[in-house]
């Protein structure tokens, strides 16, 4: 009976976590590439949709805001995961856990300042079109800037610092 047995693990028991020695692009780094290319495209279609001669409207509508909203999802996704795959092996450290809060933040500041007349929050009343106007834009850029603190707050400029390789 004991034959069939396995020995439990303790949850302390480091895990080898190194990346590949021969220097190719790990199938992560090429999800996270792809992803963060997709949402710059689709963020593009959404913002500057006259560049591909797509532009159906002389407002920025409801549809536009979501697309664009969409692909800041998938560049925020993409950057995220890719920025992971450098904590590889390593402890992060709590400035890292603060640039993901501060990530997911910026996004939901984004998502409120651009869909802040669809929530009732903005200087259109619900019936009337909702319009993106400068306050809306400024609530964009704010929520982006949040992002990319975190993004840079994400970074492991040094993490053998503060933290030894798990092997």
């Amino acid at each position: 009976m004991t034959a069939n047995r396995q020995e439990s693990v303790p949850a302390s028991a480091p895990v080898n976590t190194a990346p590949l020695e021969n220097g190719t692009l790990t199938p992560r780094v090429s999800v996270s590439l792809g992803l963060t290319f997709l949402g710059f495209i689709i963020f593009t279609i959404g913002a500057k949709p006259d560049w591909l001669g797509w532009d159906r409207s002389p407002v920025v509508g409801f549809v536009q805001i979501a697309v664009f909203l969409a692909g800041l999802a998938f560049i925020c996704l993409g950057g995220y995961s890719g920025l992971l795959i450098l904590w590889w092996g390593y402890e992060r450290t709590i400035v890292s856990e603060i640039g993901t809060r501060l990530m997911a933040t910026g996004y939901v500041v984004t998502v409120f300042a651009g869909m802040a007349d669809v929530f009732g929050m903005g200087s259109q009343p619900f019936p009337q079109i909702p319009y993106f106007g400068p306050w809306q834009a400024t609530g964009i850029l704010v929520g982006q800037g949040i992002i990319a603190l975190g993004f840079l707050l994400f970074i492991p400029f040094n993490p053998q610092k503060g933290s030894q390789r798990h092997n």
